[in-house]
C-alpha cells in the first residue's frame, strides 16, 4: 500500500517529531478532564454567564477553531469559560477538520467576517493545534477581522513535526480523498502547493494590531513543543498534554488571561 509523507518544508531543520512513546503522554487527558470536573463542582452556584451580566458586554467577541480531526464540540469547555469571563463565544461551524487548510482558511474568514458583521467589532480567534495555524493565517490575511489570536499547541514554525499516529491519519485521508470521498485533505494538501502556500501565508508578519498569545506545553505528545512557540508571539506554557489543553484548568485560565490581556492593551489609548 503507498504511503505519503507530509512535505520536507513542513519540517524545517532543528524541529523533530515526537519518539513513538511520546503519544502515551497523552493519557494525562483523563486525569486533565478529572480535574475541570473537580473545579466545576466546587464553583457550583457561583457567579454566571454574560447572559445576566450586562456591564461586560462591551468586550471582544471570540471565535474558538478546533483541531485535526476535531470539531467545534471539542471545545465547549473553552467557550463555557470564555463566557463566564464575558465573551460572546461563536462556533466555527468546523463539525471535523479534515479538509484543505486553504479552503478551511477561506471558510474560517466567511465565518469571522459574518460575526463582525453582527457584532460590529473585531473578534479574538483562540485555535488548538490545527486551529491555531488557521487562526495565524486569518489574522495576516485579514486584521480588519482579527483583534488577536490565541493559539494552543499549534506547530507553526514547523508543522510537520508531529506525531506518526497523525502520520497514518493523514495518509488514511489522502487515501480517502484519491477514492473519491469529498471534503478530506488530498495530497495536495500535505506535500503539495496548497500546503505550501497555507504555510507560507501562517509565516507571513503578524499585523501590529493584533495581539499574539501562544500556549504550549513541554509534555505535548503529539506535535514538538518547540514548533509552537512562534517568535512573533507572546508564549505561555502550560503542563498538560496536547489534547488536554481544550479541558485542563490551569490552560484555560492561560487562554482566559490571554484574551482579555489582548483586550486590555487595545483599551489603552
Amino acid at each position: 500500500m503507498a504511503t505519503f509523507a507530509v512535505a520536507d518544508f513542513l519540517l524545517p531543520e532543528g524541529f523533530v517529531a515526537p519518539e513513538r512513546r511520546a503519544v502515551l503522554r497523552e493519557a494525562r487527558l483523563v486525569t486533565e478532564a478529572g480535574r475541570l470536573a473537580w473545579s466545576r463542582l466546587r464553583r457550583a452556584g457561583g457567579p454566571t454567564p454574560y447572559a445576566a451580566r450586562v456591564a461586560i458586554r462591551d468586550v471582544d467577541p471570540v471565535v474558538l477553531v478546533p483541531g485535526f480531526l476535531a470539531g467545534d464540540a471539542s471545545l465547549a469547555a473553552l467557550a463555557r469559560a470564555l463566557r463566564e469571563q464575558g465573551h460572546r463565544t461563536y462556533r466555527s461551524q468546523i463539525h471535523a477538520n479534515v479538509g484543505c487548510t486553504a479552503r478551511a482558511t477561506s471558510q474560517l474568514e466567511a465565518r469571522i467576517e459574518a460575526v463582525v458583521g453582527r457584532r460590529g467589532r473585531r473578534v479574538t480567534v483562540v485555535g488548538h493545534s490545527l486551529g491555531g495555524l488557521l487562526a495565524r493565517s486569518i489574522a495576516v490575511r485579514r486584521p480588519d477581522l482579527v483583534a488577536g489570536i490565541v493559539t494552543l499547541g499549534s506547530p507553526m514554525l514547523a508543522p510537520g513535526a508531529h506525531h506518526a499516529a497523525l502520520t497514518r491519519s493523514l495518509e488514511a485521508l489522502v487515501r480517502l480523498s484519491r477514492a473519491g470521498v469529498p471534503g478530506l485533505m488530498a495530497l495536495e494538501c500535505v506535500a503539495g502547493d496548497c500546503a505550501r502556500s497555507s504555510f507560507e501565508e501562517s509565516r507571513l508578519p503578524m499585523p501590529p494590531e493584533v495581539s499574539f498569545t501562544a500556549v504550549y506545553s513541554r509534555r505535548d505528545g503529539i506535535v514538538d513543543w518547540r514548533a509552537c512557540i512562534d517568535p512573533l508571539a507572546t508564549a505561555v506554557e502550560v503542563r498538560s498534554s496536547h489534547l488536554g489543553m481544550v479541558v485542563d484548568p490551569a490552560a484555560i485560565r492561560a487562554v482566559c488571561g490571554a484574551v482579555a490581556a489582548g483586550a486590555s492593551l487595545r483599551s489603552q489609548p
